[in-house]
């Protein structure tokens, strides 16, 4: 039928969306007159890591062909048993490209990790002037953001259904959201995989969209330009990490209760109830909190601290209510103290570039980097919204370099930080605001109490004295 032919949409694999996305940036963002900037290096640099991906794809791709005892290609304990020897080089190609994939993804999260630490002795930041007009910008952004609830319904045809592992709470959430669409539905044909499919999808959707609109509305608050907010939502979208993880919720999770705590730094209980609900469900947040308290010192950092506490523990109390009424508590909490992923001093199991090695290689780089969180705690103060933006990359960044779960592949959990560091203006006087003398403590919250009741009673008499 001639209809059908309108209809018949294709969607692009991983390469052709590298090439165009890369193509669309340039001519969107790239400042052809000042072809030796800065900006113009950023803009080029976040196209840094997509080889890496598509080395990673290809070798899984060979997995496949192999026989299923075999596609365990980081290991080499197959020698009882003979490949023929077409498939033997298709085994060793898969190999070698895996290595060098993985190595590709740290190298570039060295690199991403040294430009955070080079921006914080950036002071003169020259604006990034777009190339579309405002109108223009929310247009694309809101057509590429439609693409990509296609592609998250539809997929890309070369890109598995999961990348890591997840964490526990999200789930624990995303199954108990499952069982209940599952009952709501009703229907004998909406079986448990097409609801795992749609939960997990329209989830994925919501998050990247509240991801838009954090960036949007710290762009046009805290830099006080609002193409910058609409620049780094289109951006974040056109991206091809974002259009290969669309439907990744543990990829996308914690970082939208970060952008939002940076968005809220104003107010540090608000700020600390974020970033706990981050920490108490994604789990690796807790590394950003000496950052954030180190931050806030001086300035509330016991409100800051109580708010993430409070947010952390209801999070985690939460999930293991949930895990004690279902008889599992036990069984995860021995699963989760055997993991290597996040235990540095035990050998790794998962695929990765620390796989088959020994723990001694990476406990040294584990090490270097739990000194660096120990160094953001107490980095100079009074500090800038600047500097905590690019300290809070640079930490989420260095987990790739040790994590035994594929590290490196988490690009979404840095990307938008990395976006707010490049596009930022000078933020030199953007600080968390000076409490009044009055204001600390719970004497503080006394004084304020007991003052507010003799204004109320200083208030009444003249009342009663008129009447």
């Amino acid at each position: 039928m001639i209809a059908s032919i309108f209809f018949d949409f294709t969607l692009p694999n991983a390469a052709t969306w590298f090439y165009f996305s890369f193509l669309l940036a340039l001519a969107v963002f790239f400042k052809f007159d000042r072809l030796l900037s800065l900006r113009n290096w950023d803009l080029i640099t976040l196209f840094l890591l997509v080889p890496g991906f598509l080395l990673l794809q290809e070798a899984h791709a060979l997995q496949g062909v192999l026989p299923e005892s075999h596609r365990d290609v980081l290991t080499s304990n197959h020698a009882s048993e003979k490949l023929p020897p077409d498939l033997e080089s298709i085994r060793d190609r898969a190999q070698s490209l895996l290595v060098i994939g993985y190595i590709w993804l740290v190298a570039g999260s060295g690199y991403f990790f040294a430009r955070c630490i080079f921006d914080l002795g950036l002071e003169k930041r020259p604006n990034l002037t777009v190339n579309l007009n405002q109108q223009g910008l929310v247009w694309l952004t809101v057509a590429l953001f439609l693409s990509l609830s296609v592609v998250a319904i539809r997929r890309l045809p070369d890109l598995p259904a999961q990348l890591g592992r997840g964490p526990v709470a999200l789930t624990r959430v995303q199954e108990g959201a499952i069982a209940v669409v599952s009952y709501q539905s009703g229907t004998a044909d909406w079986n448990e995989a097409t609801a795992t499919f749609w939960v997990t999808r329209l989830v994925a959707i919501g998050l990247h969209l509240t991801v838009v609109v954090a960036l949007f509305l710290i762009g046009t608050r805290h830099f006080r330009d609002p193409t910058a907010g609409v620049g780094m939502g289109c951006l974040y979208l056109m991206l091809p990490y974002t259009g290969a993880h669309v439907s990744q919720v543990h990829h996308v999770w914690p970082v939208v209760f970060i952008l939002w705590a940076v968005y809220a730094y104003r107010r540090p209980t608000t700020a600390g109830a974020l970033l706990g609900v981050a920490a108490g469900s994604a789990f690796f947040p807790f590394l950003l909190f000496p950052l954030w308290f180190g931050f806030y010192r001086g300035r509330g950092s016991v409100r800051f601290a109580v708010g993430f506490l409070l947010a952390a523990g209801i999070s985690l109390g939460i999930t293991a209510a949930l895990l004690l009424m279902s008889g599992e508590l036990r069984q995860y909490l021995n699963v989760t103290l055997s993991l290597s992923d996040w235990q540095a001093w035990k050998p790794p199991h998962m695929e990765g570039l620390w796989y088959g090695s020994h723990w001694a290689y990476r406990l040294p780089v584990f090490i270097a980097y739990m000194a660096f969180i120990v160094l953001t705690m107490f980095w100079p103060t009074p500090r800038n919204l600047g500097q905590v933006i690019a300290q809070s990359a640079a930490v989420v960044i260095g987990i790739q370099f040790w994590y035994a779960d594929q590290g490196g592949v988490y690009v979404l959990w840095y990307l938008p930080l990395v976006l707010l560091m490049m596009f930022r203006p000078n933020l030199v006087d953007v600080r968390p605001p000076v409490p009044p003398p009055d204001a600390g403590g719970l004497v503080g919250v006394a004084q304020r109490f007991v003052e507010r009741i003799r204004g109320n009673g200083a208030a009444k008499k003249p009342i009663v004295q008129a009447a």
